[in-house]
């Protein structure tokens, strides 16, 4: 069966989630690299690992399907044949910045000499140091003289955080242009999916990576079957929003009426809008202060000749939220219960960046107590998950998990 994703809501029964989980990457960060790396510190990879492993299994356990990115990267390009692998391992090469073909030739033979099909996407995401092609001979002259701590393919630890380089909308998905080079690979290994993935080659894209403007999935929100809400954020650019509704409209499989375009602090502790406002069950939403006073919200709809009408509405984030999805009153639960220096500190490590998994019951990273108290005594059910390492990366429960499959409300 083909195209099994259905993402209507945010809330729904969560059923199957795609994750990956953290490896050698986080070894190939360097205090040198991090700032290029968007990194702020060094995760501890045993610990991590056990973190992503608590967190797995602590959705198992709430009856939730893992699948792992490496495992679909793997499977798509094992179903796409021998020249599909070769055609991914010069893409990746390419778009890593390797610009001399005689490197690019040893690298591309290091990457195909791995059997292996999902250790050589491990690989991949791990990075390339030049020891590891001098342990092959494969390098000489100039490079065989440089620091052997040298990287010649970056790693790429962000990709933990599956929610940004796709999302999953209705019964199709958005695969986006990151707004950092740093993180542009991170959107190839699903490109492969959705091109020869059997069970997700024949899914509907409204945004595709080849594009010129950024998004992130870290700013996508799907409120119900009838509005999409989307950061305009440091991340996220307008003109992405916009072709991506024209996309959208254009399917009439779905029943999407519009687009809400929301304005969030351009800095890096709110750089997505899943950083600042999460729902959490059917009439709440967990909220960072910062987004209260927002006063710029857009209304994207179908306009004529496949056009689109934009118009910017003159209402609070509450009175949007509450029109939008037909509440008679919507409750916004603030990040540290309101007080300042608990949202900030919070706030730096997710707190309100949550996974609601159904409706009222969400996962949680365990160092956000204060917010965590804060949604319990307003009827939120929390589970909490370690944290110590997974938070230094800057992003939450929800930013990890992207949703393949979740129930209709």
């Amino acid at each position: 069966m083909k195209n099994t994703i259905s993402n209507f809501n945010e809330i729904g029964r969560l059923k199957k989630v795609l994750m990956h989980r953290p490896g050698d990457e986080f070894l190939n960060l360097t205090p040198n690299t991090l700032e290029r790396l968007l990194f702020d510190d060094i995760p501890y990879l045993k610990i991590a690992q056990e973190e992503h492993d608590a967190y797995a299994n602590a959705l198992r356990a709430e009856g939730v399907e893992v699948v792992y990115l490496v495992d679909l990267v793997a499977e798509a390009l094992e179903n796409g044949g021998a020249a599909v692998r070769k055609e991914f391992i010069r893409q990746f090469i390419a778009e890593a910045g390797v610009t001399s073909p005689k490197v690019a030739k040893h690298c591309f033979d290091f990457l195909n000499g791995i059997k292996d099909t999902k250790d050589m996407v491990k690989k991949c995401i791990a990075g390339i140091d030049i020891s590891e092609l001098k342990k092959l001979g494969a390098v000489s002259g100039f490079y065989a003289t440089r620091d052997t701590g040298r990287m010649i393919i970056d790693p790429i630890p962000n990709i933990y955080f599956q929610r940004d380089p796709m999302a999953t909308i209705g019964h199709g998905a958005t695969l986006h242009k990151m707004w950092s080079v740093t993180r542009t690979r991170e959107s190839i290994f699903m490109e492969y999916v959705f091109r020869y993935h059997p069970f997700y080659s024949d899914t509907k894209l409204y945004y595709d990576r080849t594009e010129p403007y950024s998004i992130e999935g870290g700013d996508i929100q799907v409120l119900s079957s009838e509005v999409v809400a989307i950061g305009i954020s440091q991340r996220t650019e307008p003109d992405a929003i916009a072709n991506f509704a024209r996309k959208l409209f254009k399917d009439k499989n779905n029943e999407f009426k519009y687009v809400l375009a929301i304005d969030i602090p351009d800095e890096r502790s709110f750089m997505h809008l899943y950083t600042v406002m999460t729902q959490v069950d059917v009439d709440k939403f967990a909220v960072q202060d910062a987004i209260m006073d927002i006063s710029t919200i857009y209304e994207i709809t179908e306009g004529r000749g496949g056009e689109i009408e934009i118009v910017e509405i003159h209402q609070s984030l509450q009175k949007v939220l509450e029109k939008y999805l037909h509440l008679n009153k919507v409750e916004l639960i603030k990040c540290g219960n309101g007080k300042r220096i608990d949202a900030e500190r919070e706030q730096w490590s997710d707190g309100v960046n949550l996974l609601c998994i159904r409706p009222g019951v969400v996962m949680a990273y365990d160092r956000n107590f204060v917010t965590n108290e804060t949604l319990k005594k307003h009827g939120v059910k929390v589970i909490e998950i370690p944290s110590s390492e997974l938070s230094r990366g800057r992003g939450g429960s929800h930013c990890m998990t992207m949703a393949l499959v979740r129930e209709d409300m």
